[in-house]
Formats: C-alpha cells, sequence, structure tokens
C-alpha cells in the first residue's frame, strides 16, 4: 500500500527500451503470422504430385455393409457340400468363438457354382451379371483376406480408417490429404448414401484429425442429394454477400491468431457449399444419357433396390468423370438386415445381390466403354466374411479369419486371384493379407507411398495404414 505522499516516477527513454525490447520482438512476430495465415489460406483440395506416376486417378469403393459370405459368393468350398449337416467341431476342427456363440452344423453354398471366362473364376449363380466374360475377366480377387475384428463397428473403422478407433481419418480423406481433388466445384470424397449408414456412423467417412475440408459429403441418390442445395436468399448477389462477410469475418479472425487448418478448412467449405449449387444439379440431370446405358444400370429392373443402386453407380461414375478423387457407395435398406444374415441367408444374400450384381456389372461395362476403367480402381469389400457353418439352422454368423475381396481397372490384373482359405473357406492359409494391405495396394495403385503420406498429430507421424502395410504385388498389372 502506497503512502500518500508517493508519485509515480516519469518512464525515461532508455527505462521505457530496456523494458519494452521483448514486447517489440513480440509485436514483429504477430505481423508475421499474419503474413503467414492470410498465406495458408489456400485450397486444400488442389490437385497435388504424386510420390510416383500412378495407375489410376480415382477410387469407386462398393462398400457391402454387414458382410457377405465367401462360400456363397466367390469362394467354391466343395467339401461344405460333402460334410454338409455335419457337427463343423468333428470335421473342421478347432473352432474360434463366433460372435453370437451359435454354432450350428456345417451349412453348404445355398447357391450352385461355375467357372466363368477365360480366368475360370468361380461364381455363385447369384451374380448372374458380373459372371459375364467381359465383367468377370476384369476382376482381381483377393480371397484371404482377414480383418482384427469381428463386431460391426470396430471392423467397419478397421475397414475404412485402419483403426478400429472412433475418430481417424477414413481412406477418402487420406486420398484427398495426399492428392487433391481435379474438382473445385465439388467435394473430394463423396459417398453415395443408398439408404443405410453402417454401424460405426458417419465417423466412418470422417477427416479425423485431418483438416475439414477431407471428410466425406453424404450424398443422397435423389433430385435433391443435399439439403439446402438450393438457395434461400432472393438473388445470387445476397447470397454472395452473405458468403463474402462471412469470410471476411473467418480470415480477421484468422489474421488475429496462430494459423488454423480448422478455420481455413471452414472457409474453403464455404466456397465448395456455394459453388456445388450449380455443380451438384448438373451431376442429377440425366438427361444426357441414353436409354440404352439406364437400361445397363438396371434402371429398368422390378426389383426397387436394384433401381436405386443403379443410379448410385451411375452417379459414381459421373463423380470420376467430373474428376471426384473418392466415391464411396453404401448398400440401400429393405433386403433384411443389411448383408448381416444371422439367419435367413438365401433370402437376405439372395435380395443383396439381386441389388448390386446389374448395376456393379454396368458400372464396369461403363467405364470400359467411356475409356475411364483403366484409370478408375473399383473395389468392393465388406468389413468380414462369414462362417462356413451355420448359426441357427439358415444363417451364417461374422468370420474375419479369411474373407473375399475384389478390385477391378486402375492398374489391377484383371482375371487374377491371390490367396486362399483352407478347404472349408473359413481361415486364410495362402498369402494371407490384412486391410492395412489393401490400404496400402490402393494407395500405391494412386501413386501414393504408403509410409510417406503422414500428418502429425499427437506426438508422431500418423498414417492410413499406421506401421503395417504391403503392396499386393501380386495382383498388379
Amino acid at each position: 500500500m502506497h503512502c500518500r505522499r508517493f508519485q509515480n516516477q516519469p518512464m525515461s527513454r532508455r527505462d521505457l527500451l530496456a523494458k519494452g525490447a521483448m514486447g517489440f520482438g513480440g509485436v514483429a512476430l504477430q505481423a508475421l503470422l499474419a503474413d503467414q495465415s492470410r498465406a495458408a489460406i489456400t485450397n486444400p483440395l488442389a490437385p497435388k504430385a504424386p510420390h510416383f506416376a500412378p495407375k489410376a486417378k480415382n477410387v469407386i469403393f462398393l462398400y457391402m455393409d454387414g458382410g457377405p459370405s465367401q462360400v456363397d459368393t466367390f469362394d467354391y468350398k466343395p467339401m461344405l457340400k460333402k460334410y454338409h449337416g455335419r457337427d463343423p467341431g468333428e470335421v473342421i476342427g478347432k473352432l474360434a468363438p463366433t460372435q453370437f456363440d451359435s454354432v450350428g452344423k456345417v451349412l453348404q453354398a445355398q447357391w450352385d457354382f461355375k467357372q466363368r471366362g477365360e480366368s475360370g473364376a468361380w461364381v455363385s449363380e447369384l451374380f448372374p451379371h458380373l459372371a459375364k466374360k467381359e465383367v468377370i475377366d476384369e476382376i482381381a480377387f483377393v480371397k484371404s483376406m482377414t480383418s482384427n475384428f469381428s463386431e460391426h463397428t470396430f471392423a467397419n473403422y478397421f475397414l475404412h480408417t485402419g483403426s478400429p478407433f472412433q475418430g481417424r481419418p477414413s481412406m477418402g480423406a487420406w486420398l484427398g490429404y495426399g492428392l487433391g481433388s481435379e474438382n473445385e466445384n465439388l467435394p473430394g470424397f463423396v459417398v453415395l448414401n443408398g439408404g443405410l449408414i453402417p454401424p460405426g456412423g458417419l465417423d466412418c467417412f470422417g477427416s479425423g484429425f485431418l483438416p475439414a475440408a477431407y471428410q466425406g459429403s453424404v450424398f443422397l441418390p435423389q433430385d435433391q442429394p443435399i439439403a439446402n442445395i438450393r438457395p434461400g436468399e432472393a438473388s445470387s448477389e445476397a447470397q454472395r454477400r452473405k458468403l463474402d462477410l462471412l469470410s471476411d469475418l473467418d480470415r480477421g479472425a484468422l489474421a488475429e491468431s496462430m494459423p488454423d487448418p480448422q478455420v481455413e478448412a471452414a472457409i474453403q467449405n464455404y466456397e465448395t457449399a456455394y459453388r456445388m449449387q450449380t455443380a451438384v444439379p448438373d451431376l442429377m440431370d440425366l438427361r444426357g444419357e441414353s436409354d440404352a446405358v439406364k437400361k445397363l444400370y438396371g434402371f429398368d429392373a422390378e426389383f426397387k433396390n436394384t433401381q436405386t443402386f443403379g443410379l448410385q453407380c451411375l452417379l459414381a461414375r459421373r463423380l470420376v468423370e467430373r474428376g471426384v478423387r473418392f466415391i464411396e457407395l453404401t448398400c440401400p435398406g429393405g433386403n433384411g438386415d443389411r448383408w448381416d444374415q444371422h439367419r435367413k441367408l438365401v433370402d437376405g444374400h439372395g435380395k443383396n445381390c439381386q441389388t448390386v450384381d446389374q448395376p456393379i456389372a454396368g458400372l464396369i461395362t461403363d467405364l470400359r466403354r467411356l475409356g475411364l476403367l483403366d484409370s478408375t480402381l473399383v473395389v468392393w469389400a465388406g468389413e468380414f466374411g462369414r462362417t462356413p457353418f451355420a448359426q441357427g439352422s439358415d444363417g451364417r454368423d461374422h468370420n474375419p479369419f479369411g474373407f473375399t475381396v475384389w478390385m477391378a481397372g486402375g492398374g489391377v490384373q484383371g482375371g487374377s486371384s491371390v490367396g486362399e482359405t483352407d478347404e472349408w473357406g473359413y481361415k486364410a492359409v495362402q498369402d494371407r493379407y490384412e486391410i492395412h494391405d489393401l490400404h496400402a495396394t490402393m494407395l500405391h495403385l494412386l501413386g501414393v507411398e504408403h509410409t510417406k503420406s503422414t500428418f502429425r498429430f499427437s506426438g508422431r507421424d500418423m498414417r492410413l495404414t499406421d506401421v503395417h502395410g504391403h503392396v499386393m504385388k501380386e495382383i498388379l498389372a
């Protein structure tokens, strides 16, 4: 406490300079950071150079949500018919715990298999359109894929992000981060939602710790695929003024603080959303597509879900034409519980195959017709497979120990098949592959070295394949 006779002494110029010296440095630093933050506001989705010459430029990921049965689709196992109805513990041997611990008898394939095409690929009668020579010989099968998880949510995160934990970047986000996009008017990662968001929710398509500009944008296959795509303002000038005001406010805040990738991403997302008002209606305008093309995709099919998935596949092709880097398709509803047939296998798998068979065959045929198949990687996969023995009497439980995925176009060797499961289709026994290997191969085909595509987060360099992953060279063209 001061006495009443105390008076503040005036500060000399020498004292001011001595005590404020560090402050001048802070003022200079603030000015430099402001300049850097302004310079950092660039389009995060601008095209970026790959690590090496790519085979593919785009990916269409056909996500078979729920886990298709490999032994009923593409992995032919005659032993199941021979020992149908027997106790699996007696003929197969020791069984791993199943998700629901309800083990029934050995269950033979519920559909007949035949060898198709010049490649002689085994295909069940569930896929009459994919089985056509001109389609099946474009496909490379991996019959020894494995997952580390047998529960849907963990397995979905693992398939999409390379991690079982919520909040990691999806593979589509990683590709946007590594390569950008060739269309500034549309997102670089688009999810065509047929009606079913998988267990795990939208985080399967999220950007995680990457900037928000890389997250998946969910479109619905309908006239207005995105809410609020039509402006509510009276004129485009009024809307432009609002957007400019938001941008000025964000840029002002950014200039007064440290560079923030999330703020930069928000600015970019505003601009992309504005441009999408023109780009999305153009995407959805199918008047330029011939009746023959629409029929190829199943638009005239009696089964409504075939029409829905056919529209998704056609939109995927149109998005590829527009330079969108990664397109994911999810399954339509109404087919039972996705591909997750713990019971009523024949009904559920039958409806799912009827949904996707003709549209996928049409997609591959159309991409080849347009000269796009060589530069577009098509991937078909679920999060795991299903057991070769029954759950109850007419279903199959989850099986992460050996299942089938396939790829076509984009630098893979059509008509090839790698890896094998045992004679029951239960566990991978030859060329065992992991989801990390699938991711590494997808990145490789797009010219990205998976060990070098990293993002610094939480004190370490993170990547889609974590510390794992090998390119599946056996299926490369």
